[in-house]
């Protein structure tokens, strides 16, 4: 089954040195999302963590030898889908990141693991358990 995906916008920033994992990331960048989506962010706020999927663009062409890794933190190889490599089956990663302004269409965040250039492939909120779910109220209507 072919699947096709639409960007809906591209991560930026200036840092040079980008962490392998939002966990242990202090870098800031912003989410440039195309206008089209600006009011799809409108219930976004200051605070709020967000959950971002994006494409692996600098991805290899994935392949069996693939199928085991090494991480660079860990003694032996482990299957892909146990680790966060970048070097997947559908190169997609994901990323929590906190939102310290929004502008418009651009989210300035921090706890960014993204290459500057990244294809942004969709936002959620960040869910932790029931009590962080979005109330009625705050959900949008169709």
């Amino acid at each position: 089954m072919q699947i096709t995906l639409t960007t809906i916008g591209t991560a930026h920033t200036d840092a040079a040195d980008i962490p392998r994992h939002w966990t242990v990331s202090d870098v800031e960048g912003t989410l440039n999302i195309d206008p089209e989506y600006t009011e799809a962010l409108a219930d976004i706020i200051v605070g709020q963590r967000i959950v971002v999927l994006f494409h692996f663009h600098k991805s290899p062409p994935f392949s069996r030898n693939l199928l085991k890794q090494t991480p660079p933190h860990r003694d032996q190889a482990l299957g892909v889908f146990s680790i966060c490599s970048p070097w997947r089956p559908n190169p997609i990663g994901l990323s929590v990141l906190e939102v310290l302004a929004k502008n418009d269409n651009v989210l300035h965040v921090r706890c960014l693991d993204m290459l500057d250039g990244t294809p942004i492939l969709d936002i959620k909120p960040f869910v932790e358990n029931r009590e962080t779910l979005p109330s009625r109220a705050d959900a949008a209507q169709p």
